[in-house]
């Protein structure tokens, strides 16, 4: 088991691969008190680190200077109201008006497997895979129970952290900020990473210097959102790729969040990670339950491209579910960049037919087969066939498209309504709203109210009704907008402000409702491209589309960014046309291929209207991707370049798990004049193990692959690419 408790010294050991995470039960008030995280260590005793013996000392020694002792112990779990100026986990208002809250440590569990959060995504595991630490606290004033759910993954260094609060009391309590962790570093001397960006440029790398003060990324769109990513990680300053102490710290959520390191006056840092408490209350009446969503922490020893591995390696095994967690996906080609809302049956079946002489699986109907949908300013709502352009119904046309030998996918977007539409004229109060406030319209339409039972079963009873009519094999969840004029006619007052949550929860439960009906099917999350790439969102779908900007040199970016933290079998990819409908950038349809490796791959194009040349290499890109996937789908990650930093070129590696097998995919950006060839250093392979290249049938070692490199000739022009293969030779 890897967590134990010393009664001696009242401290929590948690203990996972090569990581050490300790808690302590502190002085007369039961304090909870974090002791240590970083490399492992073996010493059961290590509660000097608080410093408890220095002044100011701890209360019942010293209690004078409670306060000064509060502003500067590192809390596991700090509250507000009781000197502690630091940024706080949780604060309540009670029925007559008052914030303070005090948590004292009452009891713990310690028991094998993980526990599920109702009503949430979050990592699973069994017995085998990992243990769990419940420590209840409580406010006896207010008769409020806290518990901290902690789960180690002993195989990993990753641990998870939740809370679930409980009203105890006879009076109810409104939560005004319940954040999901807390970890307070003993140094200011670290960087902090974030993803940041906008539409169609998601997860962009950000890395500074901790300062004094606050600093972070968080949500307030009702969706995790473009601009930044629900994750974090504080680093040595000289931590890179492969080297150095890293703390990654990733929210499964899907909807406002806040994370953010605080740098503090005796030189420390906190971070913290939860529900962003901006705009949020929670009214918890007697016997009820709020339940937090999971913060996932992993540490590094080896810099930032361990911490992603191991990111990698849970979330594929212990997040994404259903039938496509470990299995290739269908190769899928999307009709919206090829016709957009221009497309009938007849347009559909043509781009179907060049699509399955040319090897590719599925074909996937994108927005405007609904309603009176021909472009984006109705229908949105009334999910019913508009047969004036898929002729004959869609069961006809998904029945066309399986005798060509493709599966078929279609496109929704539950979560919104459109002012022109049936639904909207026979339902205006179903939009999230404030009554007597002019809506803002965002793409022409509304978000509906997903808090609302009766509005969830309406959308689940329309995407059933469609998906039980033919044999569709794909859905494509769209979510293109951000909240606002957040409210409804339905919540008390006082409730009003738990609509956020309500929302993201309501989502929840109709996609698992969905996953758990159709469970054939494979659900691809997008919004807007990588609005909600999320491990909540994961929860329910193994995929997300990346971004709407399928350009290749642009994706290059994107990827690496999101790489961080996402495997790459959940970044929706695709070949796309050129001029690139984003930025107008023609690049060789050869490197757009190698690109889109680097994720589900798919075609995103008129392949009807595309040169001979380039469709004549789809069927070797088909070949590439069914040679390879297995390789890059379970294989470790590791990024030989920067492309943040040198914007030149841009190269990844995937090395299977045994080490028998390398596949480097290169991208050259922009040539250089009068330049010898580029030498890349591979990294992952077995020193000693001797590797052939699969294309010139060279044999060399891993130690000179890693140490001496690989050349990159042959590369004349921009944006060139190349693949290089190697086996391990026994």
């Amino acid at each position: 088991m890897g967590i134990y408790y010393n009664e001696k010294s009242k401290s929590f050991n948690l203990i996972s691969k090569d990581t050490s995470y300790v808690i302590a039960i502190v002085d007369d008030a039961q304090f909870l008190g974090h002791v240590y995280f970083g490399h492992k260590i073996a010493d059961e005793d290590i509660n000097y680190l608080m410093r408890l013996e220095e002044p100011p000392y701890v209360p019942s020694k010293n209690n004078r200077d409670r306060a000064a002792f509060m502003d500067s112990f590192p809390m596991e779990y700090p509250t507000s109201g009781l000197g502690d100026y630091r940024e706080p986990c949780l604060q309540v208002e009670t029925q007559n008006g008052m914030t303070t809250c005090s948590l004292s440590y009452i009891s713990h569990t310690i028991y094998q497997g993980k526990p599920k959060l109702e009503g949430l995504p979050a990592t699973f595991g069994d017995e085998q895979d990992c243990s769990t630490l419940e420590i209840t606290c409580k406010d006896k004033l207010l008769n409020l129970e806290i518990v901290l759910l902690y789960t180690v993954f002993e195989q990993l260094d990753v641990i998870t952290r939740s809370v679930r609060i409980r009203n105890c009391g006879n009076e109810s309590i409104i939560l005004r900020r319940v954040l999901s962790a807390c970890v307070d570093f003993d140094t200011i001397e670290m960087d902090m990473l974030t993803l940041n960006g906008s539409w169609g440029r998601e997860c962009h790398i950000s890395r500074k210097a901790i300062s004094y003060g606050t600093q972070g990324v968080s949500s307030t769109r009702g969706k995790s959102s473009h601009q930044h990513n629900p994750f974090i990680a504080v680093m040595d300053k000289s931590a890179n790729e492969d080297y150095g102490e890293v703390f990654g710290f990733s929210f499964v959520y899907s909807g406002n969040f806040f994370a953010q390191a605080e740098g503090c006056q005796f030189d420390t840092t906190r971070v913290v990670m939860g529900i962003n408490p901006y705009d949020f209350a929670w009214k918890l009446d007697p016997k009820q339950i709020f339940t937090a969503p999971e913060v996932v922490i992993v540490h590094s020893d080896q810099g930032l491209g361990k911490m992603s591995r191991t990111f990698h390696d849970l979330y594929r095994n212990h997040l994404i579910r259903g039938k496509y967690k470990n299995k290739k996906r269908p190769i899928l080609i999307n009709n919206w960049e090829a016709t957009y809302f221009d497309f009938d049956t007849d347009k559909l079946i043509e781009i179907a037919k060049e699509a399955a002489s040319l090897g590719i699986e599925m074909l996937v109907m994108d927005d405007g087969w609904f309603g009176h949908r021909n472009d984006d300013n109705s229908s949105l709502g009334d999910w019913i066939v508009n047969e004036n352009k898929i002729k004959g119904g869609l069961k006809y046309l998904v029945d066309e498209v399986n005798k060509l030998g493709l599966m078929f996918g279609i496109w929704f977007e539950p979560e919104m309504i459109s002012p022109d539409s049936d639904l909207y004229r026979a339902h205006p109060d179903w939009c999230i709203h404030i009554e007597g406030r002019v809506g803002t319209l965002s793409r022409n339409q509304y978000v509906l109210d997903f808090s609302r039972q009766e509005i969830r079963d309406y959308v689940y009873d329309c995407l059933k009704r469609i998906l039980s009519s033919a044999n569709i094999e794909y859905v494509k969840w769209d979510m293109n907008r951000q909240l606002s004029e957040v409210g409804n006619s339905i919540l008390e007052p006082e409730c009003q402000r738990e609509l956020w949550h309500r929302y993201v929860l309501g989502v929840y439960e109709v996609m698992e409702r969905l996953v758990n009906d159709f469970p054939n099917i494979l659900l691809e999350n997008c919004s807007g491209g990588g609005g909600r790439f999320d491990p909540g969102m994961l929860y329910y779908s193994p995929q997300i589309w990346c971004s709407d900007d399928a350009d290749a040199i642009e994706r290059l970016k994107i990827q690496h960014g999101t790489s961080l933290v996402y495997p790459v079998s959940t970044m929706g990819a695709h070949v796309s046309d050129c001029p690139n409908h984003t930025v107008g950038r023609t690049t060789p349809f050869e490197t757009r291929g190698y690109v889109a490796l680097s994720g589900t791959f798919g075609y995103e194009l008129d392949v009807t209207k595309i040169s001979q040349q380039d469709r004549n290499l789809i069927p070797k890109q088909v070949e590439l991707y069914h040679k390879y996937n297995d390789l890059i789908r379970t294989g470790d990650l590791y990024r030989i370049s920067n492309i943040f930093e040198n914007q030149d070129y841009s190269c990844v590696e995937y090395v299977s798990k045994d080490k028998n097998e390398a596949l480097v995919i290169y991208v050259q950006v922009l040539n250089r004049p009068n330049y010898h060839s580029r030498r890349v250093c591979l990294k992952g392979l077995e020193e000693n193990c001797l590797y052939r290249n699969e294309e010139t049938g060279k044999v060399i070692s891993g130690s000179a692959l890693m140490h001496g490199g690989v050349l990159m000739t042959d590369m004349f022009g921009d944006f060139k690419g190349k693949l290089l293969h190697f086996v391990r030779v026994e």
